[in-house]
């Protein structure tokens, strides 16, 4: 390999080992977003041409800070391009200490994920601005985008100004995966709030009289467990999830318990049989509360309300960004694919607001836990991906 390409490629893994030790758990991304903003500076990127917006204002989380967006003017014309990738890691990253291991790189401390998802990502975007600073690469009008609080409901591509991205027509974020594999479509997601009001009595004097919340909750989720509605999901064509993710309640044992909360999520491809499935929740859980009266005959009230997190899409494979994509990652060496993913991603919200957008990976793996890895090779592939990507075509741009 020539030293000037060894060269380029040990920068940008340094950057990725520099990131994912940087703590930045969702809504806490100010030291991963200050790191950026001193990159950017120290390649020539002006304070002018660099923002945050104010999504963390709009978050449920609150947050230290927005997305960060920078906007580079095209040094040949053609459509605005958009690189991004979200910048926050879920809280098992923490602590990370990224070490190189033969062909991967993982956390030394075994207390924690690596944070490849996505500071991978983060630095695959960063690292295509320093490739065009650093080498004066011609390149057309480019927005680059890193996101916040994608890990607990792609909130900052949710609540992103789309008017400081500046209209851009194609558009590509890096997440998991693999760095030849354009997703092209990607699952549903509604939120679903569940609470069970039973009726408190003592636990020890007359237990009879109450109706326990959990009781309530048990019979129904063994109802939809049985049924065929709780966990994996598939009725004829159709297919989808749902998790019971955070269930709480209860204060002592010397009282039945009069009320459980539950926070659950429900994933399909098709909104359709999204709602199929939140109304058998509720409608299990009304009949569970119907057949377990108090001996004075009372029941539990159950309150229940869903929300939609994000909605599924599907790319066709003949959009002008899917087919730039799969041409970039040719150029990069690799063979281009597609696929369909049951998780969510920022390209939901982004597509919902009206821009194409098309996700590639950057080699982590076992993400979320601390086996989490980052594949060496896969991750500066997909460096070359971003950087063919980001400088365009200058020989066809109008």
């Amino acid at each position: 390999m020539p030293k000037h390409i060894a060269a380029q490629e040990q920068h940008g893994l340094d950057l990725a080992l520099q990131m994912m030790a940087i703590p930045g758990k969702s809504g806490e991304e100010k030291a991963i977003a200050q790191f950026i903003v001193e990159r950017l500076l120290e390649w020539g990127v002006r304070d002018a041409q660099i923002r945050f917006d104010g999504a963390h204002r709009r978050s449920p989380h609150g947050g230290q800070t927005g997305n960060l967006i920078v906007k580079l003017p095209g040094t040949f014309r053609g459509p605005r391009r958009l690189l991004m990738a979200h910048m926050d890691t879920v809280p098992l990253c923490v602590g990370s200490q990224p070490v190189r291991d033969g062909a991967l790189i993982r956390s030394a401390d075994p207390e924690t994920a690596l944070g490849g998802d996505n500071r991978a990502g983060a630095a695959v975007v960063l690292n295509s601005v320093r490739d065009i600073l650093c080498h004066d690469r011609p390149h057309p009008p480019l927005t680059m985008l890193w996101t916040i609080q994608e890990e607990v409901g792609l909130v900052g591509a949710r609540h992103v100004s789309l008017s400081a991205l500046s209209q851009p027509k194609l558009c590509f974020n890096w997440d998991g995966g693999a760095p030849n594999t354009a997703v092209i479509a990607a699952t549903g997601c509604d939120h679903v709030d569940m609470r069970i009001d039973g009726v408190a009595s003592h636990a020890g004097a007359h237990p009879e009289q109450g109706v326990n919340a959990l009781s309530v909750l048990s019979l129904a989720m063994t109802d939809l467990n049985h049924n065929g509605w709780l966990g994996l999901i598939c009725k004829g064509r159709h297919s989808g999830t749902s998790n019971l993710g955070v269930v709480s309640g209860g204060q002592a044992t010397n009282v039945v318990m009069p009320r459980v909360e539950v926070l659950a999520e429900v994933r399909s491809h098709k909104r359709a049989f999204r709602k199929r499935i939140v109304d058998a929740f509720r409608k299990a859980l009304l009949e569970a509360a119907r057949q377990l009266p108090s001996s004075e005959g009372r029941r539990a009230k159950v309150h229940f309300s869903s929300t939609l997190k994000y909605e599924a899409f599907r790319l066709s494979s003949r959009l002008p960004v899917v087919r730039t994509a799969l041409n970039a990652v040719a150029q990069a060496g690799l063979e281009p694919q597609t696929r369909s993913c049951n998780g969510g991603l920022d390209a939901n919200w982004l597509i919902a607001r009206g821009l194409p957008t098309v996700t590639l990976g950057c080699g982590q793996a076992g993400i979320h836990t601390v086996e989490e890895t980052l594949h060496v090779e896969s991750y500066l592939a997909a460096c070359r991906v971003a950087a063919v990507l980001a400088a365009g075509d200058s020989s066809t741009a109008s």
